[in-house]
């Protein structure tokens, strides 16, 4: 992904609400594959990383990112953005 893109999706990424939050349990396999199945309807979703959860939020994104073949396009504080682009009809056009 070039800084291009990843600047588009992040413009597009900033009026999203967190879709998921991880608390203290952290990553657990119920999460991930709720996630991934968020993937079906959204290209682009944020997740909140809780502040009673211990993890770095950069590992937690690249965790996530690595569980459901998806890309992190940015973590800023405890919130992750993360792209997704549809196989079939994607909905999301990148800028080349």
């Amino acid at each position: 992904m070039t800084s291009k893109q990843r600047a588009y999706l992040k413009s597009l990424a900033s009026n999203l609400d967190p879709v998921f939050q991880i608390g203290k349990s952290s990553l657990t396999p119920e999460l991930t594959e709720a996630v991934g199945e968020c993937f079906n309807n959204h290209e682009l979703i944020k997740v909140a990383v809780l502040k009673n959860c211990l993890d770095d939020p950069k590992a937690v994104a690249e965790m996530v990112a690595e569980r459901t073949h998806s890309q992190v396009v940015q973590v800023i504080g405890r919130k992750i953005v993360l792209y997704k682009p549809d196989k079939d009809k994607p909905k999301i056009v990148l800028p080349e």
